[in-house]
């Protein structure tokens, strides 16, 4: 089995730290480089980043940014957005992200994926897919912020993408994002059996109950969540935090 993470994922828009419901509305959190050092104070191991305007604004990846970020970071740190060309990745992996995060890029062009695979290392390269019902009720993988339909199913797209030599999927439910409703076991459980490398499943989680419940009942190598560390339910505020390590290890 591989082993199990638990992830805070960070969206950005522009300069600031956001966070969207069902990919939609994203709401003003601050500054990341707060919240960074709270992850940091917390000991967390992995963090992923994403910038959720850039493929749709057509922008690059901000280097700049991201370099910040990184030497703010004391963690591994996953990058995606703006990612369209192997000149990119190459770019993000030389300032020292750790593992770069393809989305649209890998829809449009699976060879691509294919390419990185080879010219970084398959354990550099994730695919992200971001899935949402259909007006019939069947799960479909989108890209562009969940704005463009695949066609294509996420069993299909993750068994492509496995061929494809990516060394994880990184799978988002669209109408679990923001909810904090639990996270979607049937449509993770789907993804995790159809591949044989990681899965990391996000969207949906409330409360720690909700992360190990994922863990152990849908066959997830890891989580990730932003509502959840993020804000306080109960105040209905801002919040950034991370569990301790005993809540987790219940």
């Amino acid at each position: 089995m591989h082993s199990q993470r638990i992830i805070p994922c960070l969206q950005l828009k522009g300069m600031e730290l956001v966070k969207t419901y069902q990919f939609k509305t994203p709401q003003l959190i601050g500054d990341p480089i707060r919240a960074i050092r709270v992850f940091n104070e917390k000991k967390v191991d992995e963090l992923i980043i994403l910038d959720i305007q850039a493929t749709m604004k057509q922008r690059k990846p901000n280097l700049q940014l991201i370099t910040d970020i990184l030497n703010e970071c004391s963690m591994p740190v996953m990058y995606g957005g703006g990612i369209h060309s192997l000149d990119d990745i190459k770019s993000i992996v030389d300032i020292g992200v750790n593992k770069v995060i393809l989305n649209s890029y890998a829809a449009e062009n699976p060879q691509a994926v294919k390419m990185a695979a080879e010219e970084f290392g398959s354990n550099r390269i994730v695919v992200s897919m971001d899935v949402k019902k259909n007006f019939f009720g069947r799960y479909e993988v989108w890209t562009h912020s969940g704005t463009v339909s695949t066609r294509m199913s996420p069993i299909r797209y993750a068994v492509e993408m496995e061929h494809m030599l990516c060394g994880e999927l990184f799978l988002n439910s669209i109408d679990r994002d923001g909810t904090r409703q639990g996270y979607d076991l049937d449509l993770i459980r789907e993804v995790s059996e159809a591949v044989s490398i990681p899965v990391i499943a996000c969207g949906g989680a409330s409360n720690v109950s909700d992360i190990m419940e994922a863990l152990e009942m849908s066959g997830a190598s890891a989580i990730a969540a932003g509502s959840m560390f993020l804000y306080d339910e109960r105040r209905r505020t801002i919040s950034i935090t991370f569990p301790a390590f005993q809540e987790l290890h219940v």
